[in-house]
């Protein structure tokens, strides 16, 4: 019996263990709702109010995958503001937490996104458990 389980188990493990190594992380943020939906793997896990750039600071459009992570980053460019949990997809722009989280879910910042302390933090550790290369990270209007 205990062989039995012993077989049961290891053939769960290596039916599961493939398809965690292929799954795929993707962020679809809409300017038009300011929300970001998070799918793993084709099933939405999160949907989130976000903050986007405003005015001639509009964030821009496109696929991205992550550049680079910083969890405890500031900014060199806005006088050392707070972008913590940083998920950097093209250049100075991120995804990150904010402070301001009374203006989620209309456009307030320089470009990036902007997302609540908690929220980003989920985001930063999926983007770190499944890799920047299966990350995808699209913007639209």
């Amino acid at each position: 019996m205990r062989v039995l389980k012993i077989a049961l188990a290891a053939a769960i493990v290596s039916a599961i263990a493939p398809a965690a190594a292929l799954a795929e992380v993707q962020a679809r943020i809409s300017k038009s709702s300011q929300t970001m939906d998070v799918y793993v793997n084709g099933e939405l896990y999160y949907r989130w109010p976000v903050s986007t750039g405003r005015g001639r600071y509009a964030t821009p459009s496109g696929t991205f995958r992550p550049q680079r992570l910083e969890k405890r980053w500031y900014s060199t460019k806005y006088r050392g503001a707070p972008m913590h949990n940083a998920v950097f997809y093209s250049g100075g722009y991120a995804i990150h937490a904010t402070t301001e989280v009374g203006r989620l879910g209309s456009p307030a910042s320089h470009g990036c996104i902007r997302l609540a302390p908690g929220h980003a933090a989920q985001f930063y550790s999926l983007v770190r458990q499944y890799g920047a290369g299966r990350t995808r990270i699209s913007i639209r209007h």
